[in-house]
């Protein structure tokens, strides 16, 4: 009889699945999706889709087109390269896969992709919105493949302020695939060149001028409000099977590369369906209802801010903070997030006064950039084809309402499964640890309960025991004395004053 206990991964993947069925989302394919994706893989499919490639495709693929992404990711969503301008400016081209050549409107592999419409990343297995047949491989801008991609041509001043774009359809092909880590440490001069990067000649001056033109965006995006955030992520490390540490996930430069023009595109293909009269689904952050909370908080740090919600005077107070207290930001940052309140998706008509995004100070703003990954993303580039063709709208705004609220139904209920099995994995790690002492900060104290992160590990859990006294910000000693894996709780006893250690 076999009494080993099941690895990690394992318990994980359960807990995952349990999570997705529990939350009406489809952890498998259905056998008419399998069939499906089969007649796919054994048509003849060349790099313009199953129909050949139309005469209003441009050819682009000798461009100096790179991947940025996760050193793990296989579904590449997005392409990027630059080009100088007189007068200090830069053109950033953006090239999106062309999921819908593949993945048509009302096909058993877009029914799936409509239910779930996410791919959902947990710590020990990733459920893809589309099978990784497509996701990682014919809709992937996978290197030296040549593939159909929507592209996003945008102009940027030497201030940042994108002056001009427009989209078109063209066949592209990815000359690297490079990972985040490895391109910040080259950027900051703390490691050496990618060899992939190496080997495309040119590339280097290329990613040089795109980090170029992302920090005038970012300055020109927080210069009107743009809200600066740093939070703790934490991500399981495996060691086979089982977890042998949480590794916190930095932000760098080749983060905020893609993160700027991305959002630069996003902005680009919003008003490129408002200037053509086309509904379109937007990503929205309203502005704050609970303001005065934020106002309070503020207070409680020697800071005023305006009783009316002002992006920019939350940006002053934000960046103030970083600079003073570094540690103990991320923890404010999340405070802050929690009270702005979450996106959501929002159809607009044309002419409407929209919501716009709070927190990244942009009025127009859609979903576009990964359509492997979300299935607004697709909607979308089925409403810029249409525009591009002069074609009716593929969708009325009653039906792309009703999309909005299911997109924001499903993205809330695919978040909820994440962090639980994320929980689920700090508790795996930390359960042959019961009995330790750990430094922690706390980070809330309420009626409900108060909470604290280790400062080792990132992780957060409930202070059951000894928290009489403590308040938010407060640095302390615990110990462990208890999880439950199946639920990701982690449950904390406050160390007693007099063998409280000074952090």
């Amino acid at each position: 009889m076999n009494t080993q206990a099941p690895h990690h991964r394992a318990i994980l993947q359960n807990i995952a699945r349990r999570a997705m069925l529990e939350r009406g989302l489809l952890p498998d394919f259905s056998s008419e999706v399998l069939e499906e994706l089969n007649h796919l893989e054994k048509s003849e499919i060349t790099a313009g889709g199953p129909n050949g490639v139309s005469a209003a495709i441009r050819d682009l693929r000798n461009l100096l087109w790179a991947s940025i992404d996760d050193d793990d990711s296989l579904d590449l969503d997005q392409l990027t390269t630059a080009e100088a301008l007189p007068g200090g400016k830069i053109r950033i081209l953006a090239a999106v896969a062309d999921v819908d050549a593949l993945v048509k409107d009302g096909s058993a592999i877009d029914g799936h992709a409509r239910h779930n419409t996410t791919s959902v990343y947990t710590a020990a297995q990733i459920f893809p919105m589309l099978p990784e047949q497509l996701s990682t491989g014919l809709t992937s801008l996978n290197q030296d493949e040549d593939r159909l991609a929507m592209v996003i041509d945008m102009v940027v001043d030497a201030n940042g302020e994108l002056q001009e774009s427009q989209i078109y359809r063209a066949r592209v092909r990815n000359h690297a695939k490079l990972a985040y880590e490895s391109v910040a440490a080259w950027l900051d001069g703390k490691g050496p060149m990618p060899r992939s990067l190496a080997a495309v000649k040119g590339l280097d001056e290329n990613l040089r001028l795109q980090d170029k033109a992302a920090q005038s965006l970012h300055q020109f995006r927080h210069s009107r409000g743009a809200l600066s955030f740093e939070t703790l992520q934490s991500r399981p490390v495996f060691d086979g099977d089982d977890i042998r540490d949480l590794e916190i996930q930095q932000r760098d430069r080749a983060r905020e590369i893609i993160e700027e023009i991305m959002i630069a595109a996003n902005s680009a293909a919003a008003c490129f369906l408002e200037d053509r009269n086309y509904p379109s689904i937007r990503r929205v952050v309203r502005n704050p209802k609970r303001w005065e909370k934020i106002v309070a908080i503020a207070r409680e740090h020697g800071a005023d801010l305006p009783d009316q919600p002002d992006a920019r005077s939350l940006e002053a107070f934000l960046m103030k903070e970083k600079a003073e207290d570094p540690v103990r930001f991320p923890d404010l940052s999340l405070a802050v997030i929690k009270l702005l309140g979450a996106g959501e998706y929002a159809a607009e008509m044309p002419g409407m006064e929209g919501m716009g995004h709070f927190g990244l100070a942009v009025k127009d703003y859609s979903h576009t950039t990964a359509p492997n990954r979300r299935y607004s993303d697709l909607i979308t580039h089925r409403s810029l084809k249409a525009a591009l063709e002069g074609r009716p709208a593929p969708y009325s705004y009653a039906e792309l309402e009703e999309m909005a609220q299911h997109f924001t139904r499903q993205e809330d209920a695919a978040n909820k499964v994440e962090r639980q099995v994320s929980k689920s994995a700090a508790a795996l790690l930390l359960q042959s640890k019961i009995g330790q002492e750990f430094d922690a900060m706390v980070t809330g104290a309420a009626a409900k309960g108060t909470w604290a992160r280790l400062l080792s590990y990132a992780v957060e859990g409930r202070v059951e025991e000894g928290y009489q006294g403590l308040d938010v910000g407060d640095r302390i000693r615990v110990e462990l004395i208890g999880v439950d894996v199946e639920l990701g709780h982690i449950d904390f006893r406050a160390v007693h004053p007099e063998r409280r250690r000074s952090i």
